[in-house]
């Protein structure tokens, strides 16, 4: 069986997800014999792709493969610098349309794993429209650039009622982009007359960023804001499920990281000399789940 030395390239340390994607594919690395080791990109798209680079053109340092969650774009000139050098490449959380081009001619594993992040927006959309029938909602996005982002958002949008209108704000992931944005929102006053109804966020950590933002107002504005739902995604145990059970947030989605399962197909694919699926996507569920929501809601307003 090969050793497999793997790099490991995830977009930030300031988000649960993202440390949850370490541990999985840590251990997953340890049970496997895998020696791998994981960088940050600190949200920059430049310097994750300086970051590879480096390591793709350094034959001291080059690895079996590269793993990769990507801060924007597929990088698709990274890929096949990746690949040309015979490294394998398999990307976490992106559906790039190069993988085929890249797989022909098998001679290194090319693939992707990701979450359905699709799925993940439209069971966001169908929670807004249990939570929120009708009026002005706070949406909180991702980088514009994501793939994740548009997913989610296309998702979402596909199951939303038609009589819910969202107001968008940018973030890039972080809490702290979160609370930035929607205390630059609150700044400008024309929040008093929107009457939002929900706050839905593509994360989790987002959601409790936009949350802090408003406990600073005055106290009936306090009051008000975290009377109504907050909403994100990602669901880790320790965080997003733990602040829905803790009424912080309403609900949340849980998304399996997918790192520790990328690293597990890329072995296979390695010890067995076999190419692994070009795409393999993880099913995400809804906490609570939309039953129990359901019945929350119908209880809360009966």
């Amino acid at each position: 069986m090969e050793k497999l030395n793997v790099v490991v390239a995830l977009i930030t340390r300031e988000n649960d997800y993202q440390a949850e994607q370490a541990i999985a594919a840590a251990e997953m690395a340890a049970r496997l014999g895998i020696t791998i080791q994981i960088i940050y990109a600190d949200n920059d798209a430049i310097n994750q792709t300086q970051q590879l680079i480096k390591i793709i053109q350094d034959p001291a340092q080059r690895p079996t493969a590269i793993l990769v969650e990507p801060v924007g774009t597929g990088m698709p000139q990274v890929a096949k610098a990746a690949v040309g050098a015979g490294i394998g490449w398999g990307i976490i959380n992106s559906d790039p349309d190069y993988i085929a081009e890249l797989r022909r001619d098998g001679a290194v594993p090319v693939f992707s794993v990701s979450t359905d992040q699709s799925e993940v927006g439209r069971i966001q959309g169908e929670q807004l429209g249990i939570l929120v029938a009708e009026g002005n909602v706070l949406y909180i996005e991702g980088p514009f650039n994501s793939t994740v982002t548009q997913l989610r958002t296309k998702g979402m949008l596909s199951t939303k009622p038609a009589t819910v209108e969202l107001k968008i704000l940018k973030g890039d992931w972080t809490e702290r982009s979160a609370h930035n944005a929607a205390k630059s929102w609150l700044s400008l006053g024309s929040w008093r007359e929107l009457q939002i109804r929900g706050v839905i966020c593509q994360n989790d950590a987002m959601a409790m960023g936009a949350r802090k933002a408003f406990v600073n107002l005055t106290e009936k504005d306090r009051e008000r804001w975290l009377s109504i739902p907050f909403t994100g995604c990602d669901g880790v145990t320790k965080t997003g499920q733990d602040w829905v059970r803790r009424g912080l947030l309403k609900a949340t989605i849980i998304t399996a990281p997918a790192a520790g399962t990328a690293l597990e197909l890329l072995a296979e694919a390695v010890n067995s000399g076999s190419m692994p699926p070009d795409r393999t996507l993880i099913p995400p569920r809804s906490f609570p789940p939309i039953e129990e929501l359901h019945g929350k809601s119908q209880k809360a307003s009966g």
